[in-house]
């Protein structure tokens, strides 16, 4: 058992109305138009900076958005996924989930979102040899849409609470520790109507606050479903009317300036990643390092997303507090 994960009192309740700082059902991102030292990819490999000093000491392989469902030979494509990381020449010591484990929970009823936590159990128990540390999606709550989940939302196991039962999770967010480095999870998909919005709620983000406070002098990463900060989102689902440039309040932390403006303060972060949009991305913004890496499952299963094919991120973690990065492809052909 590893001692050095903390967990927050208690499970948050989600945004409301009046912690929301403001947010409608879109959020302006002025913020992020023009944003440098974006890194946009189709490509199957990235080139690595060369090493600058410093010693290995954990490689990680983060792998988000799998969706893994009966249909579209997606477990054969999860099962391929975690065969290939753990064919690495240089070994991961760690894998850590960026949520959307399964196709979908949100709107489904309890006997397909059983099914699909049962394959994914067992792809991880069959072909993953190294320690999961999990992070929620969207996808991965039960229940939130009450028609199609013909759901009451007073089911036991309703919203996080049968994500984190079955990955073992107390909170939807935490902290660990693994040789050296400290990473932090959040939980970054807050309830909103009938639907949900990205961001932190203000219990969260106190939580989030006094932990960064407390390991200053501790390299962090910072792992979160939903990207904080995200340019490419911008191509993808931007939209330009009566001299507004907006995006959906899902696909980005709709409080990114807040969080954003917290990470600025801690230079133990190393880096934000996250996934969720399907896409690749590695930038720097104000001196914090966001990276999102495409998805496992690619368009759902369906193939290629735009300008990113199927596959997961390596990072490798340095004693010196530096991270290199790469977005791996493992060969996996839609039908």
């Amino acid at each position: 058992m590893d001692r050095s994960k903390t967990q927050p009192a208690q499970a948050q309740p989600g945004l409301s109305r009046r912690n929301l700082l403001g947010i409608a059902g879109t959020v302006a991102v002025a913020a992020v138009v023009g944003l440098p030292a974006t890194t946009l990819a189709r490509a199957t490999a990235l080139p690595r900076p060369k090493p600058v000093g410093g010693t290995r000491v954990l490689r990680v392989a983060h792998l988000t958005d799998s969706h893994i469902q009966p249909e579209l030979r997606a477990t054969d494509g999860m099962n391929a996924c975690l065969q290939h990381v753990m064919a690495q020449s240089d070994k991961v010591g760690l894998v850590v989930t960026g949520g959307d484990l399964i196709m979908d929970s949100f709107g489904q009823p309890r006997e397909r979102t059983q099914t699909q936590w049962n394959l994914y159990t067992r792809s991880l128990k069959d072909h993953c040899g190294v320690p999961v540390e999990h992070c929620l999606g969207n996808h991965d709550i039960w229940g939130w849409d009450k028609k199609k989940s013909q759901t009451a939302g007073t089911e036991s196991q309703w919203g996080k609470k049968w994500a984190c039962d079955v990955l073992g999770l107390a909170t939807p967010y935490r902290a660990f520790e693994r040789a050296g480095w400290r990473f932090v999870v959040l939980d970054s998909v807050q309830p909103f109507e009938a639907g949900y919005l990205g961001g932190i709620e203000e219990a969260q983000f106190e939580w989030f606050k006094a932990e960064l406070e407390a390991h200053r002098a501790t390299p962090t990463i910072v792992v979160s479903h939903v990207p904080i900060v995200s340019a490419v989102a911008c191509l993808g689902d931007g939209k330009f009317k009566d001299g507004v440039f907006s995006l959906s309040g899902g696909n980005v932390f709709t409080n990114q300036l807040m969080v954003h403006s917290l990470l600025r303060k801690h230079p133990q972060v190393k880096a934000c990643i996250s996934g969720h949009i399907h896409q690749l991305e590695d930038m720097r913004v104000e001196g914090v390092r966001y990276i999102c890496d495409g998805a496992v499952s690619g368009a759902w299963w369906k193939g290629e997303k735009t300008r990113c094919v199927e596959g997961y991120g390596l990072l490798d973690l340095f004693d010196d507090g530096r991270v290199d990065w790469k977005y791996e492809t493992y060969g996996w052909k839609a039908e």
